[in-house]
């Protein structure tokens, strides 16, 4: 701390001296006043550290002051048979689709997250079609309306059918994207776009979101910076994501997320493509935490180098498919939570994960299967409770319980809007 000034005191020394000598040479004894003693000024008190206001976001209990929860899913696959029967007659907004609730069951899920993250695995189509489905997909755009309202905050765009519509069906998606005021990452409209990592805030934390797919099916982007792939030869390209990590530490990010479209279809067993490069990822030291879709099913979880990776979170929605490719009509939705800690880090605090289907009552919508059944009965109870725990023993093929990953569940938790 540092001393207090004391005050000064000066004396006009030759004067004193003089007179001194002028009154001694005539006989006089003079006394000099004595100086007075400087007295301390008082020591300020130091001022006491601010207290930190509690940010336990909106996921599970928070054992820190500060918790942020991240909640993804896997591809938005549309054919035809999805938006037909969610066809309007134009609206006020131009719409001629009402997709919301194909996925109001997502809400509550959602809403239990600070951030939530779609992959948006086909380009969208102009505002009235031409719509495709398979091969080459053509998606109505008022999908993106639709993820926004249900609590979606971004969405990679990264697949292999990025660019199924060229360059125009590339933009046109982002413009749809930011016209419903959904982040992105995964493709571009500019060059130097892809080596600037998304950096979105969520409960005053900042989070990277950084993806990359396998393949474009055999096409080619016009530019080869327009999609976030590293052509035939390197596929995903972990050493680009890798330096797009370090940029994104560099510009300040808490957390860093990595996403890759890559894997087999329909396997429910993560291939070695996935694992080494994801391995490869959380090796560098940037990443926190790493899913992966494409390959329409659920796959395993596991923790490894003290990092969950999540190797496949299935589709968001499909139209169904035969029973021979069951996997693809089951869906996977992860949260995650991270904590930060009196020195500064993070860790992860809380893994959860909830399996869904893509009917009930005969139509086409995104219900939830979970134990607690918070949309009721999707398909019928036997269907549904297969679906459950089919989903919980490919998730746990690798440990994943074990390590603290749990089946999440509503009930078991209280809406953000009642607390109070």
């Amino acid at each position: 701390m540092r001393k207090p000034s004391l005050p000064v005191h000066r004396t006009p020394f030759t004067a004193a001296i003089a007179l001194t000598l002028i009154l001694g040479s005539a006989g006089c004894a003079v006394e000099s006043e004595p100086t007075p003693t400087p007295t301390p000024a008082a020591a300020a008190a130091p001022t006491p550290e601010p207290v930190p206001e509690p940010q336990p976001g909106v996921g599970p209990e928070c054992p820190t002051l500060h918790c942020v929860s991240v909640a993804v899913t896997g591809d938005l696959l549309f054919h035809q048979g999805l938006w037909t029967p969610y066809a309007i007659p134009t609206n006020e907004l131009g719409q001629n689709f009402n997709f919301v609730p194909l996925f109001e069951g997502q809400r509550a899920y959602l809403d239990r997250a600070d951030l939530a993250i779609c992959q948006m695995e086909t380009p969208l189509a102009p505002v009235g079609g031409p719509y495709f489905g398979y091969p080459a997909f053509s998606t109505p755009p008022e999908l993106a309306a639709a993820a926004k309202d249900i609590g979606y905050d971004v969405c990679t765009t990264a697949s292999n059918h990025t660019v199924d519509m060229g360059t125009e069906g590339l933009i046109r998606t982002l413009d749809g994207l930011d016209a419903a005021g959904i982040a992105h990452t995964g493709s571009y409209r500019a060059e130097g776009e892809r080596d600037v990592p998304l950096i979105v805030e969520a409960n005053g934390v900042k989070i990277a979101i950084i993806t990359s797919t396998f393949s474009l099916n055999g096409l080619s982007a016009e530019y080869d910076w327009q999609v976030d792939y590293g052509g035939p030869e390197l596929g995903l390209d972990p050493e680009r994501t890798i330096a797009k990590a370090q940029a994104a530490r560099e510009a300040g990010a808490d957390l860093v997320i990595g996403v890759q479209h890559a894997g087999t279809e329909y396997s429910t067993v993560p291939d070695v493509q996935q694992v080494g490069n994801a391995h490869q990822l959380v090796d560098s030291g940037l990443f926190d935490f790493v899913y992966n879709h494409h390959t329409h099913s659920v796959q395993p979880m596991e923790v490894y180098n003290g990092r969950w990776i999540a190797y496949g979170l299935g589709n968001t929605i499909s139209e169904s498919a035969p029973s021979s490719e069951r996997v693809n009509n089951e869906f996977l939705m992860v949260r995650i939570q991270f904590a930060q800690q009196v020195d500064g880090t993070w860790t992860t605090n809380d893994v959860s994960w909830n399996a869904a289907t893509n009917t009930q009552n005969g139509v086409y919508k995104w219900c939830s299967v979970a134990s607690d059944a918070p949309q009721g009965i999707c398909q019928w109870p036997e269907f549904d409770a297969d679906v459950r725990e089919r989903t919980r023993a490919t998730v746990n093929a690798m440990g994943a319980a074990e390590l603290g990953a749990r089946e999440w569940l509503l009930s078991d938790e209280v809406r953000p809007d009642a607390a109070g």
